[in-house]
């Protein structure tokens, strides 16, 4: 049976208790995956980098501040940035799986056609896609390209709180339509 506790819940609990990230990393492994995947074309090399995003989210969470954003956009956030230091680099940065004494990922067949699988339905480009326009450029905006939230009011041409929400209501929308589709 999976953890129902929030993510924030399972961030807060994860000092104490290693089973509380163990739920957090199950709930967006495949997020994350799919999204270094879309970036990299190259499964192994997703796995490699969302393996970092885990280890460095882990290393991280007591960092992890609430906002109208849910964690799993803080998370993407890692993942974005793992990724950048990792093309400056030339190689994919492994420092906090080091230092965690983590295993190098390794894809087995049937978890490459899973990934095959949920990439071919694009389920998060298509979802993100399915937004409405407002919502899906304050998104892409915070959650993909990192802007922050006056920079992106600036461009869609709207208040600081407008942006705010938009973003909101994108996360909370593709979390459902997401959750549909699992």
């Amino acid at each position: 049976m999976s953890d129902r506790r929030t993510d924030l819940e399972l961030l807060r609990a994860t000092p104490r208790e290693a089973a509380a990230f163990g739920a957090f990393y199950e709930r967006h492994e495949e997020t994350v995956l799919l999204f270094l995947l879309r970036r990299t074309g190259d499964p192994e090399l997703a796995a490699d980098l969302t393996a970092e995003t885990f280890a460095q989210a882990l290393i991280g969470c007591e960092r992890f501040r609430p906002g109208p954003a849910p964690a799993v956009a803080w998370l993407i956030g890692i993942a974005r940035n793992t990724l950048a230091m990792s093309r400056r680099r030339g190689r994919v940065e492994a420092a906090a799986r080091q230092r965690l004494a983590m295993q190098p990922m390794v894809l087995d067949d049937e978890t490459l056609e899973r990934l095959e699988r949920l990439d071919e339905h694009g389920s998060l480009a298509a979802a993100l896609d399915e937004l409405p326009p407002e919502q899906r450029d304050a998104v892409k905006a915070r959650v993909v390209d990192g802007q922050e939230y006056p920079e992106i009011a600036r461009a869609l041409l709207c208040s600081e709180q407008v942006a705010r929400k938009r973003v909101s209501r994108g996360l909370s929308a593709l979390r459902t339509r997401l959750e549909a589709r699992a």
